[in-house]
């Protein structure tokens, strides 16, 4: 088996490779005003070892702070438990007030699975932190979602009705006796709920209204619980029941989403506060999209919204790419353009400023001390491999050279997908361009993975050989080395060689004023293939499986040939465009 496996570009896949279990946990403190009391409690968050504390999000008018931490199971679950430990000692929930619905100082603190850990496990984990805190705190704690015990409390509003001034009066009804802890009334701590559940998106709609009322009745139209139907007066009237004696409710538009509406004093304006409960069913987008219509059959209007605690990458993409298509534009662009498009159409700095690195869990999650080659300027990547150190060297360079050739392909790809005359086919340009940006990016990714792979190899050399046992480590572990360093470089080789096939068309069909830039292009993907080739061969040099070597190696020869036949036939391609 490899010791090392070529995998994706964020930390968090990294992770998924490693087989190490990653939960991320998101306790809500109802203290949104004094950020010293928060500081104390994160601080506890930050002595825990195997915790990373991502993301702090305080909000004034709700007097409520999301925090997000993110760690292996045992690691968080003894992370939370000390941040709830101390908000019980430093938050008074009895002087406690705010907007936002809550019932403790630690309002709610659910579990999330991450990688490589199923729902069941983290509800487990869960479960095992109420024990301890209903136990060691004495504070009553309910389970919810998917830890709930019992089919009642899986609803989270259930659990936390009549919120904290009903407290007193709910924890003496034996139907609601919390799972964990005692039933008694603590006027300065209130109650718990911990729960296990999928990733949530916490996310305001603005309106320009400042109207709560207004706001709930956009809230009513898009969540999926929806409105009661009502006898008479629709919002005094009493609830119509069916013939069952259940209460009659119209569904909302969006499925996975529960929203409120509110007043946001510090703001001056209402919300629809939404919790997207499951993106693959309704993304942060459709969110948007939905609210600006309703809000606007209502007489209002959205002028942005407002991501409270993290997001997924791919929910800001997905966002972005949406935004650009509606435009009939090209989504073959870079990352960071599509999600500040999502940004801008999402109206995500209207009421403060927005910094994607910041708020998406993936790039909260890459390690900011690790090195990376492709973060350098142009100047910088040159100077860096003209120094004395060996790497990078030949395996980088010829990832970095394919990126630049996809790159150029690409470039024609975009001026294509919005050429005067040719607004038919920017659909087609925008496939290419988006196939293209993929491509660069894994290519980006084998520029640091070689030099990674040229110092595992040197780590492995470094091992210990003094005993039997040490020298057989050894020489497994450079083995395993050895053969991930041929892998990287004939990976560069075959993507390299997917190039082509993009040049290529876009030197026959894309913007003829930009057919010399597609064909540069060619010229780097042949040089990026032959380069990567003479890396696997060096390294491949070293390796005691001859019939691996023998059977990779006909397969690189073979592309080696490939290139050079794909480089002469575009060049060709390019003159006959050129001197018609």
């Amino acid at each position: 088996m490899l010791l090392f496996r070529y995998f994706a570009t964020s930390l968090l896949h990294y992770f998924q490779q490693t087989m190490k279990k990653l939960i991320e946990c998101v306790p809500n403190f109802s203290e949104g005003c004094d950020m010293s009391v928060i500081k104390t409690i994160t601080d506890e968050i930050e002595k825990v070892e195997g915790v990373k504390l991502l993301d702090v999000d305080p909000g004034k008018a709700t007097n409520r702070t999301v925090v997000t931490m993110v760690g292996t199971p045992e690691a968080v679950i003894e992370a939370a438990f000390m941040a709830i430990k101390k908000a019980s000692e430093i938050i008074d929930m009895s002087r406690h007030h705010g907007e936002h619905p809550r019932f403790g100082g630690t309002d709610v603190c659910p579990l999330v699975p991450i990688s490589n850990i199923t729902m069941e496990e983290t509800a487990g984990y869960a479960r095992k932190l109420a024990e301890r805190v209903g136990r060691e705190l004495e504070i009553p704690v309910y389970c919810y979602e998917r830890a709930a015990l019992s089919e009642e409390r899986r609803n989270l509003a259930n659990c936390r009705s009549g919120e904290y001034e009903g407290l007193p009066k709910k924890l003496e009804d034996p139907h609601w006796k919390p799972d964990f802890g005692p039933s008694v009334f603590n006027p300065r701590t209130g109650a718990i709920a911990i729960g296990a559940r999928d990733f949530l998106v916490a996310y305001n709609i603005n309106l320009n209204t400042t109207s709560t009322r207004r706001a709930n009745a956009v809230a009513y139209d898009i969540r999926e619980k929806g409105r009661p139907v009502r006898e008479g007066n629709p919002i005094t009237g009493k609830i119509k029941k069916d013939e069952k004696g259940e209460e009659i409710w119209v569904p909302g538009a969006l499925k996975a989403c529960k929203a409120i509406g509110w007043f946001i004093e510090e703001y001056g304006i209402a919300q629809v506060s939404i919790n997207l409960t499951n993106i693959s069913i309704t993304s942060v987008h459709e969110a948007f999209e939905v609210s600006c219509i309703k809000a606007q059959e209502r007489g209002m209007r959205v002028t942005g919204s407002e991501l409270v605690g993290l997001v997924p990458r791919k929910a800001m993409i997905d966002a972005g790419k949406y935004f650009l298509q509606k435009q009939q534009r090209s989504v073959g662009i870079s990352e960071e353009e599509i999600i500040k498009i999502a940004v801008k159409s999402l109206g995500l700095d209207d009421l403060k400023p927005f910094n994607p690195r910041e708020k998406i869990i993936e790039y909260l999650l890459e390690d900011p001390k690790e090195k990376q080659l492709v973060r350098l300027t142009a100047e910088g990547f040159a100077n860096e491999t003209a120094s004395e150190s060996p790497a990078p060297g030949g395996g980088s360079v010829s990832a970095y050279i394919a990126a630049l050739g996809v790159s150029l392909a690409t470039m024609v790809s975009n001026l294509s997908s919005h050429k005067a005359g040719w607004d038919e086919r920017w659909e087609a340009f925008s496939q290419w361009a988006e196939k293209g940006q993929k491509l660069k990016d894994e290519l980006l990714y084998l520029v640091d993975e070689d030099t990674r792979a040229f110092n595992r190899i040197m780590d492995a050399f470094s091992l210990p050989k003094s005993t039997d046992q040490e020298k057989l480590i050894r020489t497994t572990a450079i083995q395993d080395a050895t053969r991930y360093a041929i892998e990287v470089p004939f990976r560069t080789m075959q993507k390299a060689f997917e190039t082509f096939e993009i040049i290529a068309a876009m030197v026959e069909t894309g913007n003829p004023n930009s057919v010399t830039d597609a064909g540069v292009g060619a010229l780097c993907a042949r040089s990026a293939v032959i380069g990567a080739y003479l890396n696997v061969k060096v390294n491949g040099s070293g390796f005691k499986d001859k019939a691996y070597i023998d059977d990779i190696m006909n397969r690189a020869e073979e592309l080696v040939q490939k290139a050079k036949t794909s480089e002469e036939a575009i060049l060709a391609e390019v003159d006959l465009k050129i001197s018609k």
